[in-house]
């Protein structure tokens, strides 16, 4: 089980984590935490209406992470389009990413957190031992599942990974390369994320 989830009888998922572990996914959640940033200011908290009328960004983030995150929903960099057709593809994208965007935002959020939660629960059911394993539900699984995906999307584009080709090259990197620590959480990640998938596969 060590580095690998395996599915528990009766749905759901568990992992072998040492305390490193454990520091290492928590950390990478907090920090993608703060990068999503908090709900809309002014947002009162579990006001449906004010969920259903909230309007998000017209224009796609800024950084790079973000971007990778939340793509526009209707270009494709690898069909260039004509002007006439960029143009509507932007326009249309715009509009979707404002009544999109921010439950978006919402549902990472809630995965990360949800990824911290467990996380915390599990270090104060085993201080001082070292490690533990960690027991997940299905909904549980699903959103570390989500918040997974979110982690290597947001260190594959820090690393400016966009092919399989990129992948293969990352194993090929010295020691002393500075990328190598992000490089080894970013495919160690892929082995939980892959093998987590195993475990809600029917």
């Amino acid at each position: 089980m060590p580095g690998t989830f395996e599915p528990l009888p009766g749905g759901g998922a568990a992992v072998a984590l040492d305390e490193v572990e454990i520091s290492i996914i928590r950390s990478l959640a907090v920090q993608l935490l703060e990068l999503i940033g908090p709900g809309p200011a002014g947002e009162a908290p579990d006001d449906p209406l004010a969920e259903l009328f909230s309007q998000g960004p017209s224009e796609p983030p800024a950084d790079p992470v973000l971007k990778r995150l939340f793509p526009d929903a209707y270009s494709d960099p690898e069909q260039p389009a004509s002007p006439r057709d960029a143009e509507e593809q932007r326009a249309y994208s715009a509009e979707f990413r404002r009544y999109t965007e921010n439950d978006l935002r919402a549902g990472k959020r809630d995965n990360a957190l949800a990824v911290i939660r467990s996380l915390d629960a599990l270090s104060s059911a085993s201080a001082g031992e070292g490690g533990a394993v960690l027991k997940l539900s299905v909904e549980e699984s699903q959103r570390w599942l989500g918040a997974l995906n979110d982690l290597r999307l947001a260190i594959g584009s820090r690393l400016e990974i966009t092919d399989e080709e990129d992948t293969d090259l990352l194993y090929r990197l010295p020691d002393e390369d500075p990328r190598k620590p992000m490089v080894m959480a970013y495919l160690w990640l892929g082995g939980l994320q892959e093998t987590l998938v195993g475990t809600l596969m029917p």
